[in-house]
C-alpha cells in the first residue's frame, strides 16, 4: 500500500500540447533527413557496363596517383635521382631512403619537394634541378606516392623464392641441433608435401599455434607440462596459464589446479618447453643457416 502512494506522488502524464510538439518535431526530423538525402545516381545506358571499383587507397586522406603519372615519374625520377636514393627510392650509397622521408610523406603534389629538388642541398652534395618543369615535379611526387602505397599495402607483398640453400648444409645444421627432437622418417616424414616452402619456413622457425590470450602459446605437437612442488606436495600436467603471480595446470586426470607465486615460500616451478630449443636457436640463425635448412626439409617428400 505504501508503495503504490509513493509511486502516485511521483507519477505524473505530460501536458497536452507535449505530444502536438513531439509529433511536430518527428515531422521536422522527417523532413529534414529527407531533404538531406542525395539524389538518386542516374541509370546506366543498356549495354554499358558497371565502372569498374575504384582501388583502394592505403595512404590515409591522400588519393592513390594515376599509374600513368607514376610511371613518367619515375622515368624522370631514375634519371635525375635514382643515382643516390635508388631506383627504388629506397635508398642509395649516397641518398637516404625517400619512401620514408617526412618531406615526402607529407607532400602532396610537389609543393614540398619542389623546392628541394629545384634548389637542392648543398651542404648534402645534392644537385639543383632548378630546370624541373611543375609538371615534372608533380609526377616525380607521383612515383614516391606509390612507392609509399607499395611499401603500406602489405597485401600485395610478392614473396621470393627462399630455397636458396644449400640442402648437404642444412642437413649438417638439423643433426647438430633438431635430431635431438626431430626425425625425417618419423614427424617430419612428407613434411614438404604439406607445406608450401613458405609455409614450412615459418613451421620451423615459429611452430607455434597463436592462442591471442594470455595463456602460454600452444606448440604444433607437444603441449608445454609443468611440474609444480609446493611443499610436500607435487603436481604435474598440461601448462594452462603462467605469469608472474599464479601458474595453473590440468592434471592427466583433468583436474585443473591454480597455485599462488606472489606468496612467503611460493610453489618450485618447472616448465617443460618443447618451443625451448627453436626458441635458444632464434638468435644463432644466420641468413644461410636459415635457407640451408629449409632446402633441406624441401626434400622430405
Amino acid at each position: 500500500m505504501q508503495f503504490h502512494r509513493f509511486r502516485s506522488l511521483f507519477h505524473f502524464s505530460p501536458p497536452r500540447f507535449a505530444s502536438s510538439r513531439i509529433t511536430l518535431a518527428a515531422l521536422l526530423t522527417v523532413s529534414f533527413a529527407a531533404a538531406q538525402e542525395p539524389p538518386a545516381p542516374p541509370p546506366r545506358p543498356a549495354g554499358a557496363k558497371p565502372s569498374a571499383p575504384a582501388k583502394p587507397s592505403f595512404l590515409i586522406s591522400r588519393p592513390v596517383p594515376a599509374a600513368e603519372m607514376a610511371e613518367r615519374g619515375q622515368k624522370l625520377y631514375v634519371a635525375q635521382c635514382g643515382f643516390c636514393h635508388g631506383t627504388n627510392a629506397t635508398g642509395g650509397t649516397q641518398g637516404p631512403d625517400l619512401v620514408r622521408s617526412v618531406i615526402a610523406l607529407r607532400d602532396d603534389n610537389g609543393e614540398l619537394i619542389g623546392p628541394v629538388i629545384r634548389k637542392g642541398v648543398p651542404d648534402k652534395g645534392v644537385p639543383p634541378f632548378a630546370s624541373m618543369t611543375d609538371v615534372q615535379i608533380r609526377e616525380i611526387a607521383a612515383f614516391l606516392r606509390s612507392r609509399q602505397q607499395a611499401a603500406i599495402n602489405r597485401g600485395q607483398y610478392k614473396i621470393q623464392n627462399v630455397v636458396t640453400g644449400d640442402a648437404a648444409q642444412g642437413q649438417a645444421f638439423f643433426a647438430r641441433n633438431c635430431a635431438g627432437c626431430h626425425s625425417p622418417a618419423g614427424d617430419l616424414k612428407g613434411i614438404a608435401a604439406r607445406l608450401d616452402p613458405v609455409a614450412l619456413q615459418a613451421r620451423f622457425l615459429y611452430p607455434v599455434t597463436r592462442t591471442f590470450g594470455r595463456g602460454p602459446a600452444v606448440p604444433a605437437g607437444k603441449p608445454t607440462m609443468v611440474t609444480v612442488t609446493a611443499g610436500t606436495r607435487v603436481l604435474k600436467g598440461r601448462l594452462e596459464y603462467v605469469d608472474s603471480f599464479s601458474v595453473s595446470l590440468r592434471d592427466e586426470h583433468g583436474d585443473y589446479h591454480s597455485f599462488a607465486l606472489d606468496v612467503p615460500n611460493p610453489p618450485k616451478v618447472d616448465i617443460q618447453d618443447p618451443l625451448a630449443g627453436h626458441e635458444a636457436l632464434l638468435p644463432k640463425y644466420t641468413d644461410a643457416d636459415m635457407h640451408n635448412v629449409l632446402t633441406y626439409l624441401v626434400t622430405l617428400k
